[in-house]
């Protein structure tokens, strides 16, 4: 089976709405790159980023706060229709704060890219909270 980007972001959303690693650790390609306008360095690696998100998920959990990661479609990017990505709230599902899009190759995730722009609220969102 040929992973998709909406496959790899349905994964970064249950690991987000559930704060459980191992929906997306499997995934993740040995070179695989994050970056967000909120991290200062983009992580270059697996290894680094389950170094990264491993205790950021755990500070979540323990302090109880709640993270919404919903499926949405971003209608400007793609040259063949809507793209999708993951639309994500914090404390309250409308409380709107950044948006998340994928690379996928050879099977695995490539890259994720957390954004502040383009505007979560810009994005179509779908309602599911996968």
């Amino acid at each position: 089976m040929q992973l998709t980007k909406e496959d790899a972001l349905r994964a970064y959303a249950r690991m987000m709405n559930t704060l459980d690693v191992s929906h997306l650790e499997p995934l993740l390609a040995d070179d695989f790159h994050y970056a967000s306008q909120m991290v200062f360095a983009e992580i270059t690696s697996r290894d680094e980023f389950m170094a990264y998100i491993t205790p950021k998920l755990r500070t979540l959990a323990d302090a109880g706060a709640t993270a919404y990661a919903e499926m949405a479609w971003d209608e400007r990017r793609g040259a063949s229709g809507p793209e999708p990505c993951v639309v994500m709230a914090q404390g309250d599902k409308e409380n709107l704060v950044a948006t998340v899009l994928a690379e996928v190759g050879d099977g695995r995730i490539r890259r994720l890219d957390m954004c502040i722009i383009p505007s979560p609220t810009e994005m179509r969102r779908t309602g599911e909270y996968p």
